[in-house]
């Protein structure tokens, strides 16, 4: 019997119809909000190197504007589906309206892998993005943003092509933008940052010190490496990392029980985050196959990769030491596996909490460049400082008045608020 594949839109729609019957929505809302509104297939023909013509397969769906504009990243991935686009669109809806920004969920994606692609190559792919979809986004209907393998070069390329079609200056119409053409200070940070920014509080809450615990993340991307620097800031120790092998076409673990070194892995690390093996063993790592970051005895656990990461066959594995799963990635976790966490009363932050500083500093850029005036870095980190803190309270209380889940007290507050707003606006 053939097991059935993993797909991540009926793992979103099977989270939202959870908290629908926990909020009593009634049908009409339901149907509105665990399907998205609108959404887009291209075809995206590109002039390769070679002189060749290649066609990419492009999504972007709208999942909810009720809130605002909808946000959310384009990414490049060779296994993009429309599934991963639709669930992470809803993710988004729920990530906005959960940290109080007035946007609305919305995502991209590509089917490509930048790996294979030159940087002429890339340029295209993205400036054939925009012309497909430029009469659909903008910065009062929807602004991407970069995600998995986009980068802020990728960017200014989307939003030149942007201003070229609509004959004008719409630095707000993208976000993830580099700074000095746009983009804000911290933006890059965000994401990893806002992470911690959870933990922290959630360590307060428990009486713990940050320097009494150790972790293990999945991921040397982006929002991890900047997890693990503030993680590593405020005094915890991080004992192994897991990253994709793009020659091997595999995962590796590397760990060092007396802790990683941070800025020596970042100078043997890839600009998509893969650490070259080799060097990692000559600094003294021991290689471990991918999952084993799950294995780990430690207090914290931070999957910061892909979506699918713990599932109901790994998650046993994980050490009764464990106190705190911070999902860094989008819906890193599915359901089954939610299930025997909250029945080991490990102590869930849910993604689109834990991982909503990049979409909060995202909505800081756009701010920043529709008004043509900027803040400087430690401006933007307070604000977002403030933003997930107040969030996680608002969840954790909430979570702790009616005896709930973490993620299903983030779910209610989030889509209790884009109800009222689909409510008041006469949609439903």
């Amino acid at each position: 019997m053939v097991e059935k594949a993993y797909n991540p839109f009926e793992m979103a729609q099977k989270q939202f119809d959870t908290v629908a019957d926990m909020l009593e929505l009634d049908t009409a809302t339901r149907e509105l909000l665990r399907n998205p509104l609108r959404e887009y297939h291209v075809s995206i023909p590109v002039r390769m190197d070679d002189g060749s013509v290649r066609v990419f397969r492009g999504f972007r769906v709208q999942h909810n504007d009720a809130l605002g504009p909808g946000k959310g990243g384009i990414r490049f991935h060779p296994m993009e589906t429309i599934d991963t686009v639709r669930a992470l669109a809803m993710w988004m809806t729920w990530k906005c309206a959960v940290v109080d920004i007035p946007l609305g969920g919305a995502k991209g994606g590509v089917v490509c892998d930048p790996h294979n692609l030159s940087m002429r190559e890339q340029e295209q792919v993205c400036r054939g993005y925009i012309r497909q979809m430029a009469n659909i986004m903008g910065p009062l209907i929807d602004v991407p943003a970069p995600d998995v393998m986009t980068t802020p070069q990728h960017m200014l390329w989307m939003l030149d092509e942007y201003e070229k079609i609509h004959q004008g200056k719409h630095p707000g119409f993208i976000t993830g933008k580099p700074v000095g053409m746009g983009g804000s200070k911290g933006r890059t940070e965000a994401t990893g940052y806002g992470l911690i920014f959870t933990v922290r509080e959630a360590l307060k809450d428990m009486n713990i010190r940050p320097e009494d615990t150790i972790a293990s993340v999945q991921g040397f991307g982006n929002v991890a490496q900047y997890a693990i620097q503030l993680y590593h800031q405020i005094g915890g120790k991080v004992i192994c990392v897991s990253c994709w092998d793009q020659e091997d076409q595999t995962a590796y673990a590397f760990r060092k029980v007396d802790g990683i070194d941070f800025e020596g892995l970042l100078k043997i690390t890839d600009r998509f985050g893969g650490i070259d093996k080799k060097k990692a063993e000559e600094q003294g790592y021991e290689i471990l196959p991918g999952d084993e970051w799950l294995t780990q005895e430690v207090d914290i656990l931070m999957p910061c990769a892909l979506e699918n990461a713990i599932t109901s066959e790994n998650v046993d594995r994980i050490s009764d030491k464990v106190k705190i799963v911070a999902e860094g990635a989008n819906g890193p976790t599915t359901p089954e596996a939610d299930k025997v966490l909250k029945e080991r009363g490990i102590f869930m932050i849910p993604d689109f909490l834990a991982n909503a500083g990049g979409v909060t500093c995202s909505y800081f850029e756009q701010v920043q460049s529709n008004m043509n005036y900027y803040w400087e870095r430690d401006e933007v980190l307070g604000k977002l400082d403030v933003k997930m803190t107040s969030a996680f309270i608002a969840v954790n209380e909430l979570a702790k008045k009616r005896k709930l889940y973490m993620r299903d007290a983030a779910y209610m507050i989030s889509i209790g608020r884009v109800a009222r707003a689909c409510r008041d606006r006469g949609w439903v």
